[in-house]
This record gives structure tokens, sequence and C-alpha cells, in this order.
């Protein structure tokens, strides 16, 4: 992208602020993960680094659930500009008996928008430590719910909700407001 796009505005307001700005109305914390925390100090959230480096979005998600005072995490990516803080709260209400709540639309998990339980970390530690990235690797020793696609279209019609900035093309997408992901 040749930018940072948790900074990228739509509507005038940056990804990240509105991202924190939602968190805040259900969340009793923020952690924000990132391996540039320079460039987040004026936010005002937890910022933490990477516990294992070089180990992309698996490792992020273990650095915020060890850095996490609460049993379960929301994860999401700085880049996804339509969070939806209803379906966020839906899913939240769903983790009583469940290592893992995460949406499956049809075009498949969308691991980097789900809730994690804290008891997911030793799995996640060994997927870390053999180098095995994937995010799902850890899921079929997990108790995972998945929200169906029936039940997400309720909350996004628009099928916009786990669109994220990947390219300038997306962006272009984006703004032109299509934003409906395409696996």
């Amino acid at each position: 992208m040749g930018e940072n796009k948790a900074f990228i505005e739509i509507d005038g307001e940056r990804i990240i602020d509105r991202t924190i700005r939602i968190f805040r109305e259900i969340f009793q914390e923020i952690v924000l993960v990132t391996n540039s925390p320079l460039e987040y100090l004026d936010l005002d959230v937890r910022i933490v680094t990477d516990i294992v480096k070089g180990k992309a979005a698996l490792g992020g998600i273990y650095t915020g659930l060890f850095h996490s005072s609460c049993d379960y995490a929301f994860v999401c990516p700085c880049d996804m500009p339509f969070l939806n803080s209803d379906f966020i709260r839906y899913m939240t209400g769903r983790t009583k008996g469940h290592d893992i709540v995460v949406p499956a639309p049809p075009d498949g998990l969308q691991p980097l928008h789900a809730i994690y339980s804290r008891k997911c970390m030793p799995s996640i530690k060994r997927l870390i430590d053999e180098d095995k990235l994937k995010i799902t690797g850890f899921y079929r020793k997990a108790r995972v719910l998945e929200i169906p696609a029936d039940v997400i279209a309720t909350f996004d019609p628009e099928g916009r909700m786990f669109f994220n900035i990947n390219s300038p093309g997306d962006l272009g997408k984006m703004r032109a407001g299509s934003g409906r992901q395409t696996a």
C-alpha cells in the first residue's frame, strides 16, 4: 500500500480511530498489537509488540491474548473499515461454552474477525513454535462456534463487514462504494 492502512481516512475519520471508537462502546479494554508502536502514540490504548517476532497474524493474536486481562478477546486487523458494533456485540454474547466464535460467510471463515479465549494460547503457541502460521490450524482442538451466513446477513445485508484493504485497488473499490469483498 505504501502507507499505514490504519491511518487511511474514510469519511474524514482514520480507520484506526473508527475501530477504537467502536471498541470503546463495547469493551472494557483495548490492546493494540503492532510492531511500529511509535506510530500509535496519539491513541489512548494499550500498545504492545509481538512476543514472538515474524509470526504473522497468528503471532499477533497470541500477543493480544497474552496481554489481555479478559478471558476472551475480539480480534480484527487494522484495515477493516466496516466493522459492525451490533454484530460484534452479538458475537460476544455467544462465547459461553466456546473457545472461538468466528463468522462463517459463504466464502469461508473469518479468523481475523473473531473472538478467542485465552484457553487457545497453548495451541497457538505450539503452532508458532512449529512455524505453522495458519490461523485456523488450532481450530480443530477448540470448541468453535461458527456464526452462519444467514445470521451475518441480518447485520450486514450489503456484505461489507469483512472487507479489508489490501491494495490500492481495494481502497478504490471501497471509496467507489462497492466495498463488497470477493474471495
